[in-house]
């Protein structure tokens, strides 16, 4: 194709700067030439920060990036900088703790005006051409014959920054219990919605770490009316239009309350985690609609995120080119009647019914986002059917409509592959095989651990964040050693290769050299080797993907009890200590910290199997739900802690242990979960 102009954006491979590689803006990448460039130009500095499958990224480019009059004002006053929040998470953090403080929300675009040595004065997420244009018109004045305003909120705005994340170290002793836990949750039920499940608000996003921790709760404790909660919750996301009925996967959140209409981009890391989630609602539960959602979503992954090689895309876009070739977010999902009426025919009536094709599954502009509202056995009942019937009948549905919408234009794919989001896709992986026994799980996430094996972790034992066009680079944050040693520990519990555990010690080993804060008793999110931003985060709090540090004292805590060693112990239990005092009052972003508090309020199970049955032995164990356990096992003798002086030829033993103290090898499950028992 023939552009009108391009910048320096050409030269990257992330698909979201590529996006803006031909708006008449100069646009840069971040990188110290860039930084130099402001510096020397003595230049104010626009950053501005999307995503590729970002609807409202991709509106504020249409209407102001690729116009002609607001690139001139911006060309002539600023240094222009796109980041892909995804390829520099650290760089996102920061400027977002900075709007979040300037205006009291966020979200993406984020655009931000910043002094020429990067710290903010000013900023916001999605702007109308005529709102940015003024701004930036004021801005740039006030720049010019007041710049000591400027630089005054600029030295108030970085001390709150550096606030922000400021972790007092917690010299009380280290007290956990389940009466802790239970305010907590007392408190967060305030903001649940009961009826249509999640939190009594809108939009809504999905947390499966907040979930995953509910379930472990409600079913540890056998708190009734909190299993029902979240069977509800999980039941009505999987109902609604936020996952894909026909083509199988989740988008990122609902704008309304019954989880109807989503913006429709698909991240690898939603995906990655309701696998997970929905892997262990089903064990629990057996409810057939969590295998269902689980085998659908990986059936998506498998299909439309997941390279030849073997590793994982990052997303695909909301938006797509609708019949008129217009850009259009949710173009490739939603169905008008008359389309279903022409494709379905006689069985238009009863797809209908199913999946609302009605006042309550209507969107806008005569479209439809398919939504269920009952479960199959009123369905049945209502309809006379049988449920082998309506199963063959929404697989001839389900291929009609998907080799139908395959014909349409398709969304744009992002495909940069990141360290983290694979790590929690080999976890999902992993989760739905210990659960389902599929072969081709396992062997899927064995395939994608051994791909980041070779070409993210670098000789020197750290890793790289992004991997683009054979390439791997970007110096990797605290959330690609907490996932991938995540994933590599439950490599290793369904392989017995002992290889994942070492790598994940050794990873652990250098999150403590090049992480570690002495202070806080915390890991910082960027490396010591990192070039310095405006602030150097601590991220601690739970979201959408759990925090780094909380994922890393659950690897530690798991770890310690591994390797017997008492710094990995103690680290875990200070730095759960250390974010306690934020907890009770805000549940839903410690969730993950909240599980692991669990860990140490009930007992914490060390299973040892050692024999030539030992694999056998752990799947048939993996059928029973136990959070609160570790499992290390072998072939044969090995010098593992657990695992040490235990063989004896020809024989398969179980050893069930609490704290270092084992009761008596067992040679059965049955007899090992007994055992189990006895403590609870």
């Amino acid at each position: 194709m023939n552009h009108k102009h391009s910048n320096k954006l050409i030269e990257e491979t992330s698909p979201y700067l590529l996006q803006h590689a031909h708006n008449p803006i100069d646009w840069h990448a971040w990188n110290e030439e860039t930084l130099q460039l402001a510096h020397t130009s003595n230049k104010l500095i626009i950053i501005s920060i999307g995503y590729a499958a970002c609807h409202w990224c991709h509106v504020m480019e249409h209407e102001s990036f690729e116009d002609d009059d607001v690139a001139a004002l911006m060309n002539q006053n600023y240094i222009n900088i796109k980041v892909d929040r995804e390829e520099r998470p650290d760089i996102d953090q920061v400027y977002m703790n900075a709007i979040q403080l300037m205006t009291g929300s966020g979200g993406w675009p984020l655009n931000v005006v910043a002094l020429p040595d990067g710290r903010p004065v000013w900023g916001g997420t999605y702007f109308k051409k005529e709102q940015w244009m003024s701004a930036l018109l004021q801005i740039s004045d006030l720049y010019k014959t007041k710049p000591y305003k400027l630089s005054d909120y600029a030295d108030k705005l970085e001390q709150g920054l550096k606030n922000i994340d400021l972790v007092t170290l917690n010299l009380e002793t280290a007290d956990f219990s389940t009466e802790f836990i239970q305010q907590t949750i007392e408190n967060w039920s305030n903001q649940f919605d009961y009826r249509l499940g999640g939190m009594s608000r809108a939009p809504k996003f999905m947390m499966p770490n907040n979930y995953q921790f509910l379930l472990r709760y409600a079913y540890q404790m056998n708190d009734l009316p909190l299993q029902e909660y979240v069977n509800t919750t999980l039941a009505k996301m999987a109902f609604g239009g936020i996952f894909d009925h026909i083509g199988g996967g989740f988008s990122r959140y609902s704008v309304d309350e019954k989880w109807h209409v989503p913006h429709f981009e698909k991240m690898l890391y939603d995906n990655a985690q309701m696998v997970s989630l929905y892997s262990e609602a089903f064990l629990i539960t057996k409810n057939n609609l969590y295998k269902e959602v689980v085998i659908e979503t990986l059936k998506f992954v498998d299909s439309e995120l997941k390279d030849t090689l073997g590793y994982f895309y990052s997303s695909l876009d909301a938006d797509s080119l609708n019949e008129e070739g217009i850009l259009n977010e949710g173009a490739y999902y939603v169905w008008n009647q008359n389309e279903l009426k022409a494709l379905l025919k006689d069985d238009f009536e009863l797809f209908a019914d199913y999946y609302n094709v009605n006042a309550y599954g209507f969107w806008e502009e005569g479209n439809y986002v398919l939504i269920r509202s009952e479960d199959d056995d009123s369905f049945l009942k209502k309809h006379e059917l049988t449920s082998e019937e309506l199963l063959k009948r929404k697989e001839n549905w389900k291929d009609i409509l998907l080799n139908a919408r395959q014909k349409r234009k398709p969304p744009r794919l992002d495909d940069k592959t990141l360290t983290s989001w694979n790590a929690m896709m080999i976890k999902g992986y992993l989760d739905a095989y210990r659960v389902l026994k599929k072969d081709s799980y396992l062997h899927t996430a064995t395939t994608c651990g051994e791909f980041l094996l070779k070409n993210q972790i670098r000789e020197d034992g750290g890793l790289n964040h992004n991997f683009k066009n054979g390439t791997s680079n970007i110096n990797g944050f605290l959330e690609d050693y907490a996932t991938c040693i995540d994933a590599f520990i439950s490599l290793y519990n369904h392989t017995l290769d002992l290889k994942w555990l070492y790598v994940s010690r050794d990873l652990a080993n250098y999150c403590f050299d090049f992480f570690y804060d002495d202070q806080s008793k915390l890991f910082f999110f960027t490396s010591k080797d990192d070039s310095a931003l405006v602030s150097r985060s601590l991220e601690y709090r739970d979201n959408v993907i759990p925090a780094s540090n909380s994922i890393m004292a659950k690897n530690l805590f798991k770890l310690s009890h591994y390797f017997d060693n008492e710094h990995y112990s103690k680290t875990a239990e200070t730095m759960l200590n250390n974010v306690k005092p934020e907890i009770q009052n805000y549940g839903s972003g410690f969730s993950n910290w909240l599980d692991l508090m669990m860990n140490y309020t009930k007992p914490f199970f060390e299973i040892a199997i050692i024999g030539n049955e030992s694999l056998e032995k752990i799947e048939e164990l993996n059928l029973n739900y136990i959070p609160n356990k570790i499992v290390s096992a072998s072939i044969e003798e090995e010098s593992l802690p657990l695992l040490k002086n235990r063989a004896v030829d020809g024989k398969t033993l179980i050893y069930v242990c609490v704290n270092n103290t084992c009761d008596m090898p067992v040679h059965t499950v049955e007899k090992a979960i007994n055992q189990i028992k006895k403590y609870l």
